[in-house]
C-alpha cells in the first residue's frame, strides 16, 4: 500500500505532463501555425491548374532544354531518401561525378564560356535543394532562351525578378527557386515549352 501511495503522485504527474506536452502543446502550436502561417505549415505547396505540382522547399528534376535545371541531387530528388553523398574532397567517385556533371553542363550550354557555378555540379547536404544561385541561373539563360525561341534578355529579366536576396540583407545567399522560375517561364511564354518538345 505504501508503494502505491508513493507512486500515485508520480503517475498523476506523468499523466498530466503527457497531456500537456504530448497533446495540448502540439495542438496549440499546430493551430497557431495554421492561423499565422498556413502555407508554410502545409508544406509550402505550389498549386497550378488546381493541382499540387510541388513544394517551394523540395527540388525537382528538370532535364528539358527549355527549363532551368536545378542542383544535382544525391537522392534523386526523392524526399523520402534525402541526404548527401558523404563523399569527401579526395574521393575519386566525387571527382568523377563532378567531371561528368561539368561535361554534361558544357554539352547542354555550349554558348556559356564562363566558370561553372559550383552548385550546378555538386549536390547539397539534403539532396533536395530547390534553389540555385543567380550565377547558376544566368549560366543557363542562353540555352533556355534558345529552346523557347525568345530573346535572352527577357529570360534574364525574369531571373532577376525572381531572385530572392539574402534574408535581412546579409543572412545566407541570394537564390532563385527553380520550380517557381520554370512556372513563370511557362506563364510568360505560354505554349513555347510545348513547341520546343
Amino acid at each position: 500500500m505504501t508503494m502505491w501511495k508513493q507512486m500515485g503522485p508520480a503517475l498523476r504527474l506523468m499523466l498530466l505532463l503527457t497531456l500537456i506536452t504530448g497533446i495540448a502543446y502540439p495542438l496549440a502550436v499546430t493551430g497557431v501555425c495554421q492561423l499565422l502561417f498556413p502555407a508554410q505549415a502545409n508544406g509550402s505547396l505550389i498549386v497550378a491548374h488546381g493541382s499540387v505540382i510541388g513544394s517551394r522547399l523540395i527540388g525537382q528534376t528538370f532535364a528539358a532544354p527549355e527549363y532551368f535545371h536545378g542542383r544535382p541531387s544525391a537522392s534523386g530528388d526523392d524526399p523520402q531518401n534525402s541526404g548527401g553523398s558523404n563523399l569527401g574532397p579526395t574521393s575519386q567517385a566525387l571527382i568523377d561525378r563532378v567531371a561528368k556533371a561539368i561535361a554534361v553542363f558544357r554539352a547542354q550550354n555550349p554558348h556559356y564560356h564562363g566558370p561553372i557555378p559550383a552548385d550546378l555540379v555538386t549536390t547539397s547536404g539534403s539532396g533536395l535543394d530547390p534553389d540555385i544561385s543567380p550565377a547558376s541561373a544566368a549560366a543557363q539563360v542562353d540555352r533556355v532562351a534558345a529552346a523557347r525561341g525568345v530573346p535572352a534578355g527577357q529570360v534574364l529579366v525574369l531571373v532577376q525578378h525572381l531572385t530572392t536576396p539574402p534574408q535581412l540583407g546579409f543572412l545566407g545567399d541570394a537564390r532563385v527557386n527553380v520550380l517557381e522560375l520554370n512556372l513563370a517561364l511557362d506563364r510568360q511564354f505560354p505554349g513555347v515549352s510545348q513547341r520546343a518538345r
